[in-house]
């Protein structure tokens, strides 16, 4: 089954959602190969602004099975887990909220992915906006002292 059937990745549906101006924010991973991996998280947990996950590997000659390093994707309130291996030129999008906690499995090979994140402008204005507020409360509440 495809995984962009198995996260329900509707386009149309996103299109109609989401305003994603332009993508706004990307990191290189680099996982050293000794066990190394990311413990289980959601990559918006707090209304950052980021909706869409887009993670590109970079990988030759890939061996799950010798080399570890999966992407372990637990959909919510699904029975099952998808497990995507990290493969050269492999292009993969999900939900970047709490629909999809995910983790990097132990890797025993030198092991490297490019993410992008694509931000609901809405979503990312407001949440600029309250840290905006924290700091200046912060910054009044140490000039006060």
């Amino acid at each position: 089954m495809p995984l962009g059937h198995i996260m329900n990745l509707d386009l149309e549906k996103i299109a109609l959602e989401y305003i994603v101006p332009c993508l706004h924010e990307a990191m290189v991973a680099c996982y050293p190969g000794n066990g190394s991996g990311y413990v289980r998280h959601v990559d918006n947990p707090n209304g950052d602004g980021r909706c869409i996950t887009c993670i590109y590997y970079l990988n030759k000659n890939w061996d799950a099975k010798l080399h570890g390093g999966i992407l372990r994707i637990f959909p919510e309130g699904k029975p099952f887990v998808a497990d995507v291996e990290p493969i050269f030129d492999r292009l993969l999008f999900f939900w970047s909220d709490r629909r999809n906690p995910h983790e990097v499995q132990p890797s025993y090979a030198t092991r490297y992915a490019m993410t992008v994140w694509y931000f609901d402008a809405e979503e990312r204005a407001e949440a600029k906006k309250k840290f905006r507020n924290l700091t200046r409360k912060t910054e009044s509440a140490l000039t006060e002292d």
